[in-house]
């Protein structure tokens, strides 16, 4: 088809590279959204300022990423060039240099990848079974006389366990089933384990335990025999494995979830500080209890011989005469303060008609509109010059603020005059680009020929 240059300036649409990459970008960004992208890390760069970039290559092609400094402070792992790596992020071009790239938000080994997503899996699974709900949880003893610790008996967790166990509860005693926590067959073995101690019932608790470790050396306690072994257990269970932000498919299925195998230990048992105190309130409180029982029925015999004296006939004829004289009194005084009310109201009444006199009236009158003529009069004066004060102050104020007072010093606006888009920074404007110039008297036009980025 052969080519049609007769088309006029109108029908064409010309991008100039910066609008037809930043058109490019809001096509990628938008349509394509969140993706997930494995390959070989390779060519990466930390530059001061603390953003990570790299290259994702297979066989068969390459695409940069860059992963900024908010995101990769999150990483759990130090990448390396040759590593297998798992990305989650967003596809957008750098307009700058036109370059398509992955803007990363959270990257992973590929391997640990894969066991997270088997990880997810199993804990659908199971709780979908609802081998997770509260239902199934069984309360801890308060006090319990025996403990069994199922965990490996070189490794940290059983000293940690066992050092927290002696210190609040000495009298506690502990039964330690050894087993295997890492490798192949651990699974297994911590399953048969916590079979052997629920047929054996020799514990009033069980506490499940292991020290900290990557995903791959918990796994273990991620696989299904584990979990249904701990669900099929009658006796309760506390499961502590690894540090506080470790979570394994045990700890949804156990009774209850420790952060740490000290923290199993610490929720075990209560501390013998604490079950003194909790006795010696309880003393406290059995031997209130006892004085003010005996404090109630000493008032309540008090009141009985009480009710008996005030019911005896003579007692009440000595109330019925005394009832007599108070009435008497009461009758006598109220006649004369009666006859005392009337003289103070005709008195009253008196004073009342002379004030009511029209001579006098308007004397008071008179003096009321000297006064009240006086304090308006002062009264307008003070508003307007209050007024005058404050017209004069916003006026200083605002031709402190005037933009055109800060022109006026010498300083200039500066606007792209295609977009009229205000410059702030040396990186809004690229070689080549127009601006207006707005200075304390006029403006005028300019092109940009070279640009200098500072702090």
């Amino acid at each position: 088809m052969p080519l049609d240059f007769s088309a006029s300036d109108e029908q064409r649409k010309v991008y100039t590279v910066a609008a037809l990459n930043r058109e490019a970008r809001s096509v990628i960004e938008d349509n394509l959204g969140v993706v997930w992208v494995e390959g070989e890390l390779s060519n990466l760069a930390r530059p001061a300022s603390g953003h990570m970039y790299w290259t994702l290559k297979d066989e068969n092609a390459q695409l940069r990423c860059a992963m900024f400094r908010q995101h990769n402070r999150q990483l759990g792992f130090e990448p390396r060039n040759g590593q297998q790596l798992l990305a989650r992020g967003r596809l957008s071009i750098y307009e700058a240099r036109g370059d398509y790239q992955l803007i990363i938000e959270h990257a992973e080994p590929a391997g640990e990848g894969a066991l997270r997503q088997r990880f997810e899996a199993l804990l659908r699974k199971l709780s979908a079974e609802g081998l997770f709900d509260d239902i199934h949880k069984r309360p801890l003893p308060t006090l319990p006389a025996r403990i069994g610790v199922v965990t490996s008996p070189s490794g940290a967790a059983i000293r940690d366990v066992l050092n927290v166990l002696g210190r609040r509860s000495p009298a506690t005693r502990v039964l330690i089933y050894p087993t295997p926590v890492q490798g192949e067959g651990a699974a297994e073995q911590i399953a048969a384990t916590l079979a052997l101690a629920n047929r054996r019932r020799d514990c009033d608790l069980l506490i499940l335990a292991r020290g900290g470790g990557s995903l791959e050396d918990l796994w273990a306690f991620n696989e299904e025999v584990v979990a249904r072994a701990l669900f099929d257990v009658d006796i309760p269970v506390i499961v502590g494995v690894g540090h506080e932000i470790d979570m394994t498919i045990a700890d949804f299925v156990a009774d209850r979830r420790a952060p740490t195998p000290s923290g199993a230990a610490e929720i075990a048992v209560t501390d013998q500080r604490e079950l003194r105190a909790a006795l010696a309130t309880l003393q406290r409180r059995l031997g209130v209890g006892i004085a003010t029982r005996i404090n109630d029925r000493t008032q309540q015999f008090d009141a009985l011989a009480h009710r008996l004296h005030r019911t005896h006939p003579g007692v009440r004829l000595q109330q019925l005469g005394q009832r007599i004289d108070e009435l008497d009194v009461r009758m006598r005084s109220r006649i004369v303060n009666e006859l005392a009310t009337g003289r103070a109201e005709l008195t009253a009444a008196t004073l009342a008609l002379r004030a009511a006199a029209p001579r006098a009236r308007i004397d008071r009158l008179r003096e009321r509109c000297r006064f009240s003529h006086h304090a308006l009069a002062h009264t307008i004066s003070e508003q307007l010059a209050s007024a005058s004060h404050r017209i004069a102050t916003a006026a200083r104020a605002l031709e402190s603020v005037s933009p055109l007072a800060t022109l006026a010093r010498g300083y200039a606006i500066a606007t792209q005059r295609d977009t009229g888009t205000l410059v702030t920074d040396a990186g809004d404007v690229n070689n080549g680009t127009e601006v207006t110039i707005r200075v304390h008297r006029g403006r005028f036009n300019a092109t940009v020929t070279d640009v200098e980025q500072g702090e």
